[in-house]
């Protein structure tokens, strides 16, 4: 009997792959890992959008790279936007809290 009402205190998504006790909330390192990783990466589609051209060694290289692919600063650049959006959503989502019937 005490099985069956554990159970039921049990919300399961994908069906029954994932599964938390009702009322819970995202744990803290959670919401703090997710923004900054997703920040993080953000950052590094800017910051390496013309890779290491100053490079000491393979600068020479890369820059001929760019010069034959004609890199687009406009698609990285809405690249990254689409990555800060993602990521504002997602820090949204996490603090909203959500009311259960």
């Amino acid at each position: 009997m005490s099985e069956q009402k554990g159970h039921d205190e049990l919300k399961d998504y994908a069906g029954g792959w994932i599964m938390e006790k009702k009322g819970t909330d995202f744990p803290l390192f959670l919401k703090l890992a997710f923004p900054v990783i997703g920040l993080a990466c953000t950052a590094y589609i800017v910051m390496q959008m013309w890779g290491d051209k100053d490079h000491a060694t393979r600068g020479k290289f890369v820059r001929q790279f760019l010069d034959a692919t004609h890199t687009s600063p406009a698609l990285q650049y809405t690249v990254a936007a689409l990555a800060l959006i993602y990521v504002i959503i997602m820090v949204v989502f996490t603090v909203r809290t959500f009311k259960e019937d």
